[in-house]
């Protein structure tokens, strides 16, 4: 009996080995359906990282747009939610300075995302409405406004801005 459980176990353990030798990643298609909806909340503390929040949007737009999902842009029902520094970018007299960040929210806008500034953050910082673009709501609260599109089906999404110290080749 023990030399049988010791051949079982040598057994397995081979054919563990054997796998792991030639196991590889494999891409799945996880089956997304239609409408995607999402409510992104941006609290930044540099205005001048928007850009790179704006790629999480980007993210899930080209991922659900290529195949096999082939969504159209009305499929993904899309909010942003800003109450950090990043507001500075959303009002007019910034424009110029946050240019590429400002291209970038106007061309998701016209796909259809929303973009919502917290009113109490606005006040803090001395804005009034029309101190921001065109495309921009302004609402009462940052976490109202999350705890409403949360209820109404929409997942929530914080990106995480982080420094990146070394290239992709020094870290691979």
């Amino acid at each position: 009996m023990q030399a049988t459980r010791r051949q079982v176990l040598i057994a397995a353990l081979c054919a563990i080995a054997s796998g792991a030798a030639n196991a590889a990643g494999q891409v799945v298609q996880t089956p997304y359906k239609a409408p995607m909806k999402v409510v992104f909340e941006f609290y930044l503390d540099d205005p001048a990282t928007l850009s790179n929040a704006l790629f999480w949007v980007r993210s899930v737009f080209n991922t659900v747009q290529a195949s096999p999902y082939d969504f159209s842009p009305e499929d993904v029902q899309a909010v942003v939610v800003l109450h950090g520094t990043e507001i500075a970018a959303t009002v007019i007299r910034n424009q110029d300075r946050y240019r590429e960040a400002v291209e970038r929210m106007r061309y998701y806008a016209q796909m259809g995302v929303k973009f919502k500034v917290c009113g109490q953050a606005a006040h803090d910082f001395g804005y009034t409405p029309a101190d921001f673009l065109d495309f921009i709501e302004i609402v009462p609260n940052a976490m109202t406004e999350l705890i409403y599109w949360q209820q109404q089906g929409y997942a929530l999404i914080i990106p995480r801005i982080l420094i990146k110290r070394e290239s992709t080749e020094q870290i691979r």
